[in-house]
């Protein structure tokens, strides 16, 4: 629906992220948003579709900056088996932590712990889904490039990748400090990142 990009507008996105992150999204109140932001409930109105409206429009911009980040990253890996290039580790799902997921905790602390009862109340489930199908469709690449990737069950595949997707977002959802959190990162990447070069053939 339009939006009315005022800056009431953002007043009601204010709003209702204060909201969301002290109840969340479960036990929200429309009407408490409006009150936050001196605001009737014909008015807020006039903004959303409803509560679920304004948390989708909230946590979007972050969902959407990891999906652009996998991508890109997804990408970047096609084209380096298919060159032969030497190092197929330039960067990993540690470098989107680093550079775009521990930089804005709190924005994603909204989305990974505040989300029950919305449609983005199993993200990280969802994610380690996404992840694992284009893992799929990309060790096929390996075999033909002359890697030798081990032969891995979609099963043992799932546990792995939701044990690492897992661990290096626990930082954010028991919102640990930035400094513990990077420090957490470097014994993530000395952990997993060996493991996935062994597994995958490199």
């Amino acid at each position: 629906m339009p939006r009315d990009k005022t800056a009431t507008h953002s007043k009601v996105l204010a709003a209702a992220k204060e909201e969301f992150m002290e109840y969340g999204y479960e036990n929200a109140s429309m009407r408490r948003i409006g009150e936050r932001c001196g605001m009737t409930a014909a008015g807020l109105y006039r903004h959303c579709k409803d509560k679920a409206d304004l948390f989708r429009e909230i946590v979007s911009p972050s969902v959407r900056k990891i999906d652009d980040w996998l991508e890109a990253h997804i990408d970047r890996s096609i084209k380096t088996v298919e060159t032969n290039e030497v190092d197929l580790w330039k960067d990993s799902e540690i470098d989107m932590m680093r550079d775009l997921i521990y930089p804005n905790m709190e924005e994603y602390r909204l989305l990974l712990t505040k989300a029950q009862g919305s449609p983005y109340e199993n993200f990280l489930h969802d994610l380690t889904e996404r992840h694992q199908e284009k893992m799929l469709e990309f060790l096929p690449l390996l075999y033909e490039r002359g890697y030798a990737p081990r032969r891995i069950d979609p099963k043992e595949l799932h546990l792995l990748l939701s044990a690492y997707t897992t661990a290096m977002f626990e930082p954010v959802v028991h919102g640990y400090s930035q400094e513990d959190a990077y420090r957490c990162l470097e014994t993530l990447e000395a952990f997993f990142l060996p493991g996935w070069k062994r597994l995958l053939g490199f």
